[in-house]
C-alpha cells in the first residue's frame, strides 16, 4: 500500500508538469496499476518499475527530458507476456494512446515511445542520452548484490515457468552471454563506474550456475 502511495505520488508529479487535470490522473494511476498485476509477473511488477523510477532519480543529472524518460519508465513493461515476442511495440502503442488521452504533446509521446521500443534490444544511439538512461535503470538490477540479484534470476525463471529446463538453462545463457559480449552493458558514465563490473560478475555467476544444472 505504501509503495502504491508513493507511486502514485510520482505518477502526479511528472504528469503536473504537462499540466493534466487530477481526475485524469487518477484514473490512469489506476488503470495503470491494473495493468502491472496482470498473472504471470514476478519480476515485471510495480516494484520493477519503482526501482527503474528511482534509478533514473540518480541519473537525472544526465538527462535532456526527464518527465519524458520517466513516462517512459512508466510504460516500458506495461504490455507483458513471456510467450509474446511484441511487449515492447504494445507497451509503446498502449503509451501513446493513454498519453493522448492525457493531452500530451505528440513530438513527445514520440520520443516516449521510440525509448520504449529501444528497451526490446537495450540499444541506444551515441547521441540518445534519454535513452541510455532508460536502459541502464532498466538493467540496474545486474548489478545487484548476490541475494537481490539471486531474486531476480528466480523471478525471472518463474515468468517463464512454461518453458522445459533444459530450453531455459539454453536461452537464459545465450541472453548473459550477449550482454557480457558488449563492449560495456552501461552507457552513462555513473552507472559504468559503479554498476559494471558488478553485473559482469553477477551474469558470469549466473551462467556458472546454470551450467552446473
Amino acid at each position: 500500500m505504501a509503495e502504491t502511495h508513493k507511486l502514485f505520488h510520482h505518477w502526479q508529479h511528472t504528469l503536473q508538469f504537462f499540466g493534466v487535470d487530477h481526475d485524469k490522473i487518477a484514473t490512469t494511476f489506476t488503470q495503470l496499476v491494473d495493468a502491472y498485476h496482470t498473472p504471470g509477473r514476478y519480476y515485471h511488477t510495480l516494484q520493477h518499475i519503482d526501482n527503474v523510477l528511482h534509478n533514473i532519480q540518480a541519473l537525472q543529472a544526465y538527462a535532456q527530458h526527464l518527465p519524458v524518460v520517466q513516462l517512459a519508465a512508466w510504460f516500458h513493461d506495461v504490455v507483458y507476456a513471456s510467450q509474446a515476442p511484441d511487449n515492447e511495440a504494445k507497451s509503446a502503442e498502449y503509451a501513446g494512446q493513454v498519453l493522448t488521452y492525457l493531452a500530451i504533446p505528440q513530438n513527445q509521446i514520440t520520443t516516449v515511445q521510440r525509448l520504449i521500443l529501444n528497451t526490446k534490444h537495450h540499444k541506444a544511439a551515441n547521441d540518445d542520452i534519454d535513452s541510455q538512461i532508460l536502459l541502464d535503470a532498466d538493467l540496474a538490477i545486474l548489478a545487484a548484490g548476490s541475494v537481490d540479484y539471486q531474486k531476480y534470476a528466480d523471478a525471472i525463471r518463474q515468468e517463464y515457468a512454461w518453458v522445459t529446463e533444459s530450453e531455459y538453462i539454453q536461452g537464459r545463457k545465450q541472453v548473459l552471454e550477449k550482454f557480457l559480449q558488449r563492449q560495456r552493458i552501461y552507457f552513462t558514465p555513473l552507472m559504468f563506474e559503479v554498476a559494471e563490473a558488478s553485473a559482469r560478475a553477477n551474469l558470469q555467476a549466473e551462467i556458472y550456475n546454470l551450467s552446473s544444472i
